[in-house]
């Protein structure tokens, strides 16, 4: 009775996730209630052994603060530089004053590919949007070039726990070493670059870029060289002294604040400590739900299931239907039920699986957050519209998926 109603709870989590377009209710309500919901039920269905579940319910909470607090740092950090427009300049400054919209697709590709690893992806997909949108371009390129950003996007954060959540949940579980996962870009960038050759084929002519002034203060340039040196002293502190992310980005998050202080006046418009409220929370309630979802589910033995199932088949094999199948499910409940089930897998497999589902998703526009987005933003993108560069899609996503399965077992010493 009690795994019939938790499952349940799980099936209308995963449909409100599914059918949140129509329904315009925030997944981030329906997954956070079914979490809480199927934790209370466990507690209630064993009141003989509620030690024991108080016990697993705190380490559950600790594995969610732990990415919490990561995410919270880097988001903050990102909001601060999207409000005083530092990201959009940086851009503006990066494009040429005319280009051949054919070379401009390339640009846009590694813009977005370049900006997901350093921010999440769903400041990357809105600065790319933004950018395409400034674009004097006909309607069919301006498609092109945003499932293009999404496909990019998407790719760029697998690479760099600042880029996508479901990197850092494997990283987080002690699967991959971010030594390893820096090579990740390399086949991130080859399936990106296959994709924009395949769009850029048909297209041609040239067209006037118009730059975007934007207003900053010393500061501000003084904050982003905060973050970027944040990011990279995150890297160096964990390979060489094993230090935890999310301590490295909290140390550069309060450095932030205290520039910012000193460099701003209390009467300022907004204090800079302010920005944390800028932070999209219903992303971070939406991960709180899920993981206490699938930790309750764990611990009624669903998860075991999902083992049997992966584990039929070739680890490489089940990878990449892995990633097939985020593009269908939201690929965040898929990599945390994955990881819950703990799988036996050697570091290349693992490396594998952390491509698949970071890039799968984006097969379908419903199947990622940055396709979600676009679909939303664009009025030239539709899930109809989409559907026609699947082909090119899914040759792009095996192109990389084959070479990091290639690079992992045989180019990467020590794995």
């Amino acid at each position: 009775m009690l795994e019939t109603l938790l499952l349940s709870f799980a099936l209308l989590a995963l449909l409100s996730i599914v059918f949140e377009e129509i329904t315009h209710i925030n997944k981030a309500k329906t997954t956070l209630l079914f979490g809480c919901l199927s934790w209370m039920c466990l507690f209630i269905g064993h009141t003989d052994n509620s030690q024991h579940y108080v016990h697993r319910l705190e380490e559950n909470l600790l594995e969610i603060a732990t990415l919490w607090l990561f995410l919270m740092s880097t988001m903050t950090f990102v909001a601060y530089l999207n409000a005083k427009n530092i990201i959009q300049m940086a851009v503006q400054r990066l494009l040429p004053k005319r280009a051949r919209v054919k070379t401009l697709m390339f640009i846009v590709a590694v813009f977005s590919l370049v900006l997901s690893a350093i921010c999440d992806n769903v400041t990357s997909i809105l600065v790319s949007l933004a950018l395409i949108q400034s674009l004097n371009v006909d309607v069919r390129v301006k498609a092109r070039m945003a499932v293009l950003s999404i496909f990019a996007v998407n790719s760029g954060g697998v690479a760099l726990i600042t880029g996508d959540v479901t990197t850092l949940m494997i990283f987080l579980d002690g699967h991959v070493q971010m030594s390893h996962l820096f090579t990740l870009f390399i086949p991130a960038t080859l399936s990106v670059l296959c994709l924009a050759t395949i769009f850029s084929m048909s297209v041609s002519g040239e067209i006037e870029v118009t730059p975007i002034k934007a207003d900053y203060q010393t500061v501000d340039l003084i904050i982003a060289a905060i973050f970027f040196c944040t990011i990279i002293a995150t890297m160096v502190m964990n390979v060489f002294y094993a230090i935890p992310p999310v301590l490295t980005f909290l140390t550069g998050l309060s450095v932030m604040f205290l520039v910012g202080r000193f460099y701003r006046s209390a009467q300022e418009e907004k204090k800079i400590l302010e920005y944390i409220r800028e932070i999209e929370y219903d992303t971070l309630l939406f991960f709180l739900g899920i993981l206490l979802l699938v930790g309750a589910l764990k611990e009624i033995g669903t998860l075991d299931l999902v083992t049997q199932t992966y584990v039929q088949y070739d680890p490489q094999i089940s990878n990449f239907f892995a990633g097939i199948a985020s593009a269908l499910l939201d690929n965040v409940p898929l990599t945390a039920a994955l990881l819950k089930a703990q799988p036996v897998l050697s570091s290349s497999e693992w490396l594998g699986l952390t491509y698949a589902v970071g890039v799968g998703g984006s097969m379908l526009i419903i199947g990622s957050a940055p396709g979600i987005i676009a679909m939303s933003k664009m009025k030239e993108l539709s899930f109809v519209r989409y559907m026609r560069y699947i082909p090119a899609l899914a040759f792009a996503y095996a192109v990389g998926y084959l070479f990091t399965v290639y690079m992992a077992n045989n180019l990467i010493p020590g794995i």
